[in-house]
């Protein structure tokens, strides 16, 4: 039977994927990125990381596409003191055949998360709102919310039915794919359900969570979300290419999205679809360039106070080995980050603090053809086996 849609909506990857044994044939046709990194003043140079290695990491990001049915990929590997593997492989659009291009924007899904939870911490440096807070204290009619703390909500133990496993969710998205929603609606179709389990006792990956967050960081600045995480997060990173879309609005150039998230099960290309159904969870922009930057600023903590950032890094298990979860994070054997998965894209961005080293991959499919593995962790892995054969990436998290 195929596995509910939306029992992996916004899911981080799940973990473990078999990796190809090398073999003796040419490296994979590669796209070296075009004005990425050329002003990035580092020492992560541009020309990857040795041609034994490039070759290695050309044939294994090749083979995987190939086998896993990826249309695209991009790649980006920064180690400091060996160099920077940047590459776009595979087409952007499966009709014209137009080639995938590494400075393209794509939808980062549940990498959101890790933007919402830090407008969340930096209204918590500003003293205006604490972690153990209830969400009563801020939105009502959340069903125990005296007792849910806004940590709980950040780290997923918080017990709240997730509304994507909602059968009349699932029905409602899919049927139009392109309707707005708005984060009351969504709430709403979680709430029809009893919690899952008390709070603070076990792990649940639920997008519900996000939402109220979301709600939080607007009622207490103030301002709409969009605007908080523009003004306090991407503008301090400099993040000049990451947005918050009110729509479906989605900058050039980007790839189109192919997903079997569908009604019928079938590949659908869900370029244009909306993706206010996630909003506070996942419903972001970015691109190569911004998630390289971002994943050593959410890592190390560059935007908030030491305090604060010891809180987001202090992660729980989760049930899947070798990845726990903290706020709005995940650590898996060593990486530090999160990953995004929606209707047509898939995204990893992790920092590995041991090496300094930063891991983007960006997927224009969510479509699971290789053992119901995400592909985006099919990728990771391999990759990370290659380069960090001591810290090879587990993998994330993946509701069922």
């Amino acid at each position: 039977m195929r596995r509910s849609p939306t029992r992996r909506l916004f899911a981080a990857a799940l973990l473990v994927a078999s990796v190809l044994a090398p073999m003796a044939v040419a490296p994979a046709p590669a796209v070296h990125a075009a004005g990425v990194g050329l002003h990035d003043k580092d020492d992560c140079p541009p020309g990857g990381l040795g041609p034994e290695v490039n070759a290695r990491l050309d044939k294994v990001i090749e083979d995987i596409r190939k086998q896993a049915g990826i249309p695209g990929v991009v790649a980006g590997l920064w180690m400091p003191g060996k160099g920077s593997y940047v590459r776009a492989t595979g087409v952007a659009d499966t009709v014209t055949r137009e080639p995938m291009a590494a400075d393209s924007y794509i939808r980062i899904g549940s990498e959101t998360k890790t933007f919402t939870v830090t407008a969340l911490l930096k209204l918590v440096d500003d003293g205006r709102i604490g972690l153990d807070d209830p969400i009563a204290d801020y939105i009502p009619g959340v069903r125990n919310g005296h007792r849910i703390t806004l940590r709980h909500l950040a780290e997923m133990r918080s017990g709240l039915f997730p509304y994507t496993s909602d059968a009349d969710f699932d029905h409602d998205l899919l049927s139009d794919p392109y309707r707005s929603f708005t984060p009351e609606e969504l709430l709403a179709y979680g709430m029809k359900h009893k919690n899952t389990f008390k709070q603070g006792t076990q792990f649940e990956y639920s997008n519900s969570n996000l939402i109220l967050l979301g709600l939080v960081v607007e009622k207490v600045s103030g301002q709409k979300l969009s605007d908080f995480i523009r003004n306090r997060v991407l503008r301090p990173a400099h993040l000049r290419d990451t947005l918050f879309p009110e729509g479906t609005e989605f900058p050039e150039p980007h790839s189109h999205g192919y997903t079997d998230q569908t009604l019928s099960g079938e590949i659908e290309d869900a370029t244009d679809w909306n993706p206010s159904w996630a909003w506070a969870a996942g419903a972001m922009i970015s691109n190569l360039h911004d998630l390289r930057h971002w994943a050593e600023v959410v890592a190390t903590g560059k935007l908030l106070s030491p305090e604060t950032q010891a809180q987001r890094l202090k992660t729980l298990p989760t049930g899947f080995p070798g990845t726990s979860y903290g706020l709005g994070i995940f650590e898996t054997e060593g990486w530090i980050g999160h990953n995004g998965s929606l209707p047509g894209y898939e995204t990893v961005t992790v920092y590995l603090p041991s090496q300094k080293a930063t891991l983007v991959l960006m997927l224009n499919t969510d479509a699971r053809r290789v053992d119901n593995q995400e592909p985006s962790t099919l990728l990771a892995r391999a990759i990370t086996e290659v380069v960090t054969p001591d810290n090879v990436y587990a993998g994330g998290i993946t509701p069922r």
